[in-house]
């Protein structure tokens, strides 16, 4: 019965060291997703993808008429 006791304390410790492994997970994926929305936002401003994009747009708009 004392090995019993000794392996769930043991088990229980292994588990609290990886406490917060979850919560650093999700926040260096919330960061990369926060890089790559910044790059798009920068590629979006410039003005070759902008005249790209409403020229797509404008022709989507006047395929029907």
């Amino acid at each position: 019965m004392k090995n019993l006791t000794r392996a769930a304390w043991s088990r229980a410790r292994r588990l609290a060291d990886d406490a917060g492994s979850a919560t650093a997970e999700y926040v260096v994926a919330t960061m990369a997703a926060v890089g790559f929305a910044g790059l798009l936002v920068v590629i979006l401003k410039g003005d070759e993808v902008r005249s790209m994009l409403t020229d797509l747009v404008h022709r989507a708009l006047t395929v029907g008429s």
